[in-house]
């Protein structure tokens, strides 16, 4: 099926029908879920597919409940209560208690929903990716104990259940430190996934932007950064002088229509705070004489944005200023804080503590929030968003692709206010969160829509339509930034930000089995032990398997030397057309590609190609450098990123 100008499919019963996800169903490894919101409501929807084996198990939750739109839950906690100890009642249940699972669940499959705002702000229908989608949720994570959330042992119980149950996606918004794939619950439960075709979903981390802070790094699913989307929660803090700086919020609260005094935290804290507690406005460091009616400065960095402000509430503070730090640069993310509140970019921030000490009675005003559409440059890459390389194997670019992932609009639990805080009393059906876990379900939805519409694809086939058809462009027609204005390079965005309706016809998808992945393994120097908590038998491994032609559909080299020849294949799923090679040469590196002309006649067919890099001597960098190789048939473009580091 051919794309129209705009890029969208042609309308067909099929296309409508993979509009909306039907007959997909979406599995969530995540906090659980909130059935009561309307995002999981079963209007509209006919009966469960037959081919579902899951049940609703409610434990002692007797006022949970599925339907035809929420068509399983279950919960795992036995790895919980092994270093937790024994556990009340309260734990067994699948309900959604921090929001975060619901959040996710109906960004991915929530049906369609009216009306929804968060505190009148960012008012329209909310609906997930696969509308239609019928969902699932696997509750694997608990409060915390120290760092650990999500346990190994209940992460692989959930990733069991689900491939029992019948699942066609698992969105996976967890991710820890990496570590080898054989030690690591989410490469192994994942890869079982795939075995049954499953399409598994990972987030990339928030531990950006720190370079090789990726996670989630093995090769047999998709795994997402984040980026923003061109719509913000303006909210200015007008200066004494006049000046305006632009932030953004979601506070419900408004402040009087009048100047305020405005405070830098470390000018308001208690004697026995340190300087770089307070000017991060931690617990019980500001002094409620100094800050009672006025407007505190606080710096972004180790506790919760809302956190900050809380603290300024509760030292009787009118309102709140959030700085982002010089790493945050530009990222500004709207939260629905307990005051009035407003967190502006670094070089605003500074402009402000410039203001603040150049004046002996410094006022200000913060306006309330507005919503404003069609942004510019949108979509840029969040600080927060982890990068490559990848450090368990170089070889594969992580992430593979970036989505929507800042200030996103979704269900949420009423078990907890917007900002999870005790204090906080609020309840909201919806709510803004920001994340590579928003990002994530964004991926998952869109997998849902192509699972719709090709059943027969595999998950590399759909992987590699997703990749392929992405843009690294923003709405101005130019490169992909970074929060600090700088060009992002495909470790941060992989191969770009994803165009759900182009990758309905990619033409060319790079395939990959399980026997290829299993080889993969096998060049990682896994011995038969080891890969047999892959594989379900003995595996035979083949001794001259490179890593570098894994058939992946971005190309990374990191250890070239001299000039190397990497492997791939192309499949066509598109209708018969000639496809030609075109080639962006990374810095210091020249590539060629053996034949750079595909002729295919039928849908199904597969060609091979190989790629030559080399470097150039004298003019090649020894830090890594980005190029593309496009395969055209003059309609079609099938995009991979390519990546290199010379020895």
């Amino acid at each position: 099926m051919g794309l129209d100008n705009n890029g969208v499919i042609p309308s067909s019963s099929i296309w409508r029908k993979a509009r909306f996800g039907e007959g997909v169903i979406i599995g969530n490894l995540d906090t659980g879920v909130w059935p009561e919101s309307k995002s999981f409501s079963d209007e509209g929807l006919g009966p469960i597919p037959s081919k579902w084996r899951g049940i609703c198990d409610n434990g002692t939750d007797p006022g949970f409940h599925c339907n035809r739109k929420l068509i399983g839950a279950r919960y795992f906690n036995k790895g919980y209560a092994s270093i937790a100890g024994p556990l009340n009642s309260s734990f067994d249940s699948p309900r959604d208690n921090d929001g975060h699972g619901s959040h996710t669940l109906s960004t991915a499959g929530g049906n369609m929903v009216s009306g929804v705002s968060v505190f009148g702000q960012g008012n329209g229908t909310a609906k997930g990716g696969s509308p239609k989608a019928r969902v699932a949720s696997y509750k694997v994570c608990w409060p915390p104990i120290g760092v650990d959330e999500c346990f190994e042992a209940d992460i692989l119980a959930g990733f069991d259940m689900a491939i029992h149950d019948g699942v066609d996606v698992l969105s996976v918004s967890l991710g820890g430190s990496s570590s080898t794939l054989f030690k690591d619950s989410i490469a192994i439960g994942s890869f079982h996934a795939a075995k049954h075709g499953i399409v598994v979903v990972c987030s990339v981390g928030n531990s950006g932007p720190a370079d090789a802070s990726a996670a989630n790094l093995a090769p047999w699913y998709i795994t997402v950064g984040a980026s923003t989307m061109d719509r913000e929660f303006p909210s200015y803090v007008v200066l004494g002088n006049k000046i305006s700086l632009k932030g953004e919020s979601l506070s419900a609260a408004r402040l009087a229509h009048k100047s305020y005094p405005i405070i830098k935290a470390t000018d308001a804290k208690l004697a026995s705070a340190t300087a770089q507690d307070a000017v991060l406005c931690q617990n019980g460091t500001l002094d409620p004489k100094k800050v009672k009616g006025k407007i505190v400065v606080c710096l972004r960095g180790i506790n919760a944005r809302v956190d900050k402000g809380e603290q300024a509430l509760l030292a009787g503070a009118a309102g709140m200023v959030l700085a982002n730090d010089v790493t945050n640069g530009n990222e500004i993310l709207a939260d629905p804080h307990v005051l009035p509140a407003s967190q502006i970019n670094f070089t605003d921030g500074v402009a402000l503590y410039k203001y603040i000490n150049s004046t002996k009675y410094p006022m200000a005003y913060i306006t309330h929030p507005k919503t404003l559409l069609h942004t510019k440059p949108a979509p840029f890459m969040a600080a927060f968003s982890s990068k490559g390389p990848n450090t368990i194997v170089p070889e594969i670019l992580k992430p593979d692709i970036t989505a929507p992932g800042v200030s996103v609009i979704a269900a949420y639990t009423e078990a907890e206010g917007p900002t999870n805080q005790y204090f906080d009393k609020r309840r909201i059906p919806f709510n803004s969160i920001s994340g590579t876990s928003m990002s994530c379900p964004h991926i998952s939805g869109i997998v849902g829509l192509l699972k719709t519409l090709y059943p027969s694809w595999s998950p590399a086939a759909i992987k590699s339509a997703i990749m392929t058809t992405a843009t690294t462009l923003d709405n101005e027609s130019e490169t992909l930034l970074n929060a600090t204005n700088g060009q992002a390079t495909p470790f941060s965005y992989g191969a770009g930000h994803v165009q759900p309706n182009r990758a309905m016809d990619p033409g060319l998808v790079y395939d990959t089995t399980i026997d290829d992945y299993l080889n993969f393994l096998c060049a990682l120097g896994y011995n038969a032990t080891l890969i047999s908590v892959f594989s379900d038998s003995p595996y035979p491994c083949h001794k001259n398997f490179s890593l570098l032609n894994l058939n992946y559909p971005s190309i990374t080299v990191p250890n070239l030397s001299g000039s190397v020849k990497v492997k791939r294949t192309l499949k066509n799923v598109g209708s018969p057309a000639t496809y030609i090679a075109h080639v962006q040469n990374p810095s210091g590196i020249t590539i060629s590609v053996e034949p750079n002309i595909l002729k295919f006649k039928k849908v199904g067919e597969e060609k091979r190609f190989e790629v030559t890099l080399k470097v150039n001597k004298g003019k090649a960098s020894n830090n890594y450098v980005f190029g593309k190789l496009i395969w055209s048939d003059g309609k079609h473009y099938v995009r991979s990123p390519i990546v290199v580091k010379t020895l």
